[in-house]
């Protein structure tokens, strides 16, 4: 018996009903790593494990020529180097700042060129925006990067993929301050930094208010030396994910020449 046209577009709207949340199942999969104790327990990679005598310190939405500096000093003042991941949009508007970070020592890995959730991008729109950001990172500092934070922490299928073309390696955290928030104290993001915290973790803060609460940075600032006290009371090093004894996950897989 042959199938007629209206046939045929029931059978296609079937099998559409069938792929198309299936396709959008895969591209949401690893949402799941955004759950911290999961992510802690099952993804200690992505989660930023390292060597458990070490704490790596990391910053998001920077480069900020309003509050970098201070940071920079701070951190200059205590012997301490940091991964900053850097929105490209930011860098856009400092490209000397974060040259500037480059050249005192610190890790310099990206988050992408716009801070928007990568559930709502499809995976060139993904592409572009990482490889555009990791180009400006590399134009500025003369070495391309090999970290990636997506922005609200929340990977898709297609980020992963996109890393591993770019030889960037997803790293999110183990314990962070909340200091993104309008009502953060220094008090609440030292608690919370530390409750969560134990050797081998990674901090995030940011050092730049652009995504979070107006002046958010200057209670992320005056939280720090309380931060890095206590993690140097437990004895353990403080430092950037270069040193925390994390494998590059793609290291090996793509060469990049500036």
């Amino acid at each position: 018996m042959r199938s007629g046209p209206g046939q045929l577009a029931r059978t296609v709207r079937r099998a559409g009903a069938i792929v198309l949340p299936a396709l959008a199942a895969a591209h949401a999969a690893p949402v799941v790593s955004t759950f911290g104790p999961l992510r802690n327990r099952a993804m200690p990679r992505l989660a930023g494990r390292g060597r458990p005598d070490h704490v790596a310190l990391t910053f998001d939405d920077g480069p900020d020529h309003l509050s970098t500096p201070h940071f920079l000093r701070l951190l200059d003042a205590r012997g301490i180097r940091a991964t900053f991941f850097l929105l490209g949009s930011m860098l856009a508007r400092s490209p000397g700042l974060a040259k500037e970070m480059a050249a005192a020592g610190h890790e310099i890995g990206i988050h992408g060129w716009h801070h928007r959730p990568l559930l709502l991008r499809g995976p060139r729109a993904t592409y572009d925006d990482l490889a555009r950001a990791r180009d400006a990172v590399a134009d500025v500092t003369g070495r391309p990067p090999t970290l990636f934070r997506p922005p609200y922490g929340v990977m898709n299928t297609a980020a992963h993929l996109t890393c591993r073309r770019l030889g960037l390696t997803p790293t999110l955290w183990t314990a962070w301050g909340e200091d993104w928030r309008a009502r953060a104290t220094p008090d609440s993001v030292h608690r919370t930094v530390t409750r969560d915290l134990s050797g081998g973790g990674t901090i995030l803060l940011h050092d730049s208010d652009c995504t979070s609460a107006p002046d958010s940075w200057r209670i992320t600032l005056a939280a720090l030396p309380g931060v890095l006290d206590t993690c140097e009371a437990h004895g353990w090093q403080i430092g950037p994910l270069r040193e925390h004894g994390v494998q590059t996950r793609w290291a090996k897989t793509t060469r990049f020449s500036v």
